[in-house]
């Protein structure tokens, strides 16, 4: 039997806290094996120059590496992960993100590469909401809606940083957006910890306070290919699990119509593994809007805190990435708008669904839908998240 999750005939139920956990064939994907010419003497964290922005403003980037060899990179710019480097089945180190060699292409062609995205992730509808009987308007940046935050949101200012080392490598990264910027109200103190475990785990664990009642979601929007990024390679085999009964269609700008839509008999039931390319192509009124799959899934359990819904596995190289997280849903994007018009590191052409996003989220949409879970932060409350992406091998079927 495989290693790995799976929710297919070969799980095992177990009753934990009353919530259903899924496990197979009784054994964890294997940990990475410490690779010695990497990882001797330097688990860590390094701190560096990543150049400068237009207005001269510094860059830095700092480098988090943990015994097993495996490095994350990320810089204050936008809290940007600009490289992460797991091993595949035979211990060969790649990285299996998306992204530029220099801070200028990311200044340059912005396209959330491995950003923070605020003070609020995906659209907003008509980049208008209503809050305690007042009407904000925001920037319509993705054709007549609101998305990520606005035109200059949380992906393009510089963050502060810190680095850390208790019990873990670690880098907080810090900001302040003022009262009104990008027309949000309320000053927001935002703030977000990328930890690397020796447990092979990577940790986003996200807080906020605000001084006015103000929406908010906040997301990571890194694009994988665990393939290896540069490997030209598209996502369109590797095999994706939610834990997922419903999610959320959209209406032909991809706003939620409100509805949760079960996804049994459609294509968008990864309650099982399946190939992200074994249906992308169906005539199926859902993907065409959205040029392939660009929706949230409903997660299931979303009372139960941080829970495992989300596994990545690319076949070829044995790559295995598993989500725990506290959110209620998942942004499950397919790089269907990747065009080829975008040279990334290493002179690497993204093309279209050289990778895939998997933004873990409150809903699309959350301040104009009543019936969603609400996103409103207010004064003397504390905006909380936490998601971990655990890595992994399988061997070879």
């Amino acid at each position: 039997m495989r290693r790995g999750w799976s929710m297919s005939a070969c799980r095992a139920s177990l009753a934990v806290a009353g919530v259903l956990m899924f496990v197979s064939g009784g054994s964890a994907a294997p940990r990475t094996k410490p690779d010695p010419a990497r990882a001797a003497g330097n688990s860590g964290v390094t701190r560096a120059p990543f150049g400068t922005l237009p207005d001269g403003t510094a860059v830095e980037a700092f480098t988090l590496r943990n015994a097993h060899g495996i490095e994350v990179r990320a810089i204050t710019y936008g809290a940007i992960i600009t490289s992460l480097r797991v091993p595949d089945r035979a211990g060969k180190f790649d990285d299996v993100v998306l992204g530029h060699d220099d801070v200028t292409g990311y200044v340059a062609k912005p396209s959330y590469f491995g950003a923070v995205v605020g003070r609020y992730g995906n659209r907003i509808a008509k980049g208008r909401f209503t809050l305690d009987g007042k009407t904000y308007s925001l920037a319509t940046n993705n054709g007549p809606n609101h998305l990520h935050g606005g035109v200059k949101g949380f992906d393009k200012v510089v963050w502060k940083a810190e680095p850390g080392t208790a019990g873990a490598p670690s880098v907080t990264f810090r900001y302040t957006s003022p009262d009104g910027e990008e027309g949000y109200p309320g000053t927001l103190n935002a703030r977000v910890t990328y930890t690397l475990s020796d447990r092979d785990e990577l940790t986003f664990e996200y807080t906020a306070t605000t001084d006015k009642p103000t929406p908010v979601n906040l997301t990571q929007h890194s694009y994988f290919n665990l393939a290896g990024a540069a490997s030209g390679s598209d996502i369109l085999g590797q095999v994706l699990t939610i834990d997922a009964d419903r999610f959320t269609p959209v209406d032909a700008t991809l706003i939620p119509t409100g509805e949760l839509a079960p996804v049994a008999g459609t294509p968008f039931d990864f309650r099982k593994p399946t190939a992200i390319g074994a249906r992308i192509g169906q005539d199926d009124e859902q993907l065409r809007r959205g040029g392939g799959y660009d929706h949230n899934f409903v997660l299931n359990h979303p009372d139960a805190g941080l829970r495992r819904v989300v596994r990545l596995a690319e076949p070829k190289t044995g790559r295995t990435m598993e989500i725990q997280t506290t959110e209620p849903g998942v942004q499950f994007y397919s790089g269907n708008f990747l065009d080829g018009t975008v040279t990334g590191k290493g002179g690497a052409v993204y093309k279209k669904r050289s990778g895939l996003c998997l933004e873990t989220q409150h809903f699309p949409d959350s301040p104009n839908q009543p019936s969603f879970p609400s996103t409103i932060l207010r004064p003397g409350k504390e905006y909380r998240s936490k998601t971990v992406l655990v890595f992994g091998v399988e061997p070879a079927r």
